[in-house]
């Protein structure tokens, strides 16, 4: 089955955020991704947004994560009403991964349609027909369970 896991989106901080959250919560964080560790051949970034965090995940508790992006105005992101946050979804393969998209954006909007990323999972990103964005990922290498 499944796990959601809320995913935050902040303004350049969330590396502050998620280092407060760790001291709350314990643990050790499960990825840690910089914009710097990612391609970006169209349009380049500057020094201190490419040390801002393209994905971060904390696990809490059991089969929970907590996850996170900077929003880099640089490349055109803008903090609006209703695209703080995403509920993610941790497929447990890519068979599931792809009826929870096809199912959930159904009337929806696609965003980046589901596919092999740069970072080796299966991902995509929407809005459904109620304006709520989601997240499905199938990472072979945790499982399921980041």
């Amino acid at each position: 089955m499944a796990l959601i896991n809320p995913y935050i989106n902040f303004n350049g901080n969330s590396e502050e955020a998620f280092n407060f959250y760790k001291s709350v919560f314990g643990g050790e964080f499960a990825m840690i991704v910089r914009f710097s560790d990612m391609p970006h051949h169209e349009n380049p970034l500057s020094e201190e947004d490419a040390n801002k965090i393209m994905h971060i995940a904390l696990p809490i508790g059991e089969g929970n994560v907590l996850m996170a992006t900077d929003f880099l105005e640089s490349q055109g992101h803008k903090m609006i009403e209703g695209n703080r946050y995403s509920l993610s979804i941790s497929a447990q393969s890519k068979e599931e991964a792809d009826q929870i998209f096809r199912g959930l954006s159904e009337g929806g909007r696609i965003e980046v349609p589901i596919a092999d990323s740069p970072w080796g999972s299966y991902f995509g990103l929407f809005k459904d027909k109620f304006g709520i964005q989601w997240m499905v990922d199938f990472d072979p290498k945790y499982n399921g369970k980041v």
